[in-house]
């Protein structure tokens, strides 16, 4: 008589981005027993909402400007990257002052920031400005009148290579007197009570243990541990939750 085989379930599939602002969140994930259940996957933020929506992921550390495009789409953890001031990494970079910007490139990596800056260009700089793609090499345009919007890890290299640095968070902050979530563990169809328990907590674990994520992501140009512990803020509080609403109600 054959043994009867054991039926595995599917493991579910997790999407992030490689940046270094996920690592604290990443390294809970991935020293607990929740990564037994999951599978792992590094993209660019902009290609995880084409992920998701065509149901290759099931879970993602998505950009929040592609939540209302997402059918289903509902916050799963109580972590994520949000700021509530002076968040670094996300920022438009010019060597003139903003009275001076004609011409913007728009960071292709993530929709949120270019959202964002786009807002605040319009409604709290009120400046007239045109948009221009950027391409992979961009950096090497923003010069004369023409800024760039940089983020992630590529923002913190750039952060003294230019005369003016805008940060979008704090600007945010200073036009709404809001905190911001910049991205939130999105999924699109029910997962299971035990496993989003034990994922919540895995996050929660990872940020106990900074020193050794700063130890593990040597990093010359910005001290993480000010980035981890000031700049970012990855508890998904009811302030963070009210600059979402607001942000999500802007672009809707």
């Amino acid at each position: 008589m054959r043994a009867k085989q054991r039926v595995l379930s599917p493991k579910i599939k997790l999407a992030a981005v490689s940046y270094l602002n996920t690592k604290p969140l990443l390294y809970g994930i991935e020293h607990s027993d929740v990564i037994n259940d999951i599978e792992i996957v590094l993209d660019y933020p902009s290609r995880l909402a084409q992920s998701l929506q065509e149901g290759s992921i099931d879970i993602a550390l998505l950009p929040v400007a592609a939540i209302p495009g997402i059918s289903g789409a509902h916050i799963v953890s109580d972590y994520g990257i949000a700021a509530d001031g002076n968040v670094v990494s996300v920022a438009i970079f010019s060597q003139v002052p903003m009275e001076d910007i004609e011409t913007v490139y728009l960071d292709y990596q993530s929709r949120t920031s270019v959202r964002l800056a786009q807002l605040l260009l319009e409604n709290h700089w009120e400046k007239k400005v045109v948009y221009k793609p950027a391409t992979e090499n961009f950096i090497e345009y923003i010069n004369g009148t023409s800024a760039g919007v940089i983020i992630g890890d590529r923002a913190l290299k750039q952060l003294h290579n230019f005369e003016y640095v805008y940060d979008l968070s704090a600007a945010w902050k200073d036009h709404t007197g809001l905190d911001f979530i910049f991205a939130a563990w999105v999924a699109n169809k029910p997962l299971p009570a035990d496993f989003t328990a034990r994922f919540n907590a895995a996050n929660a674990e990872g940020l106990k243990h900074m020193d050794k994520v700063i130890a593990e992501n040597p990093f010359p140009y910005y001290d993480l541990h000010i980035y981890y512990t000031d700049n970012i803020k990855f508890y998904l509080d009811e302030q963070k939750k009210k600059g979402l609403a607001r942000f999500l109600e802007l672009i809707g």
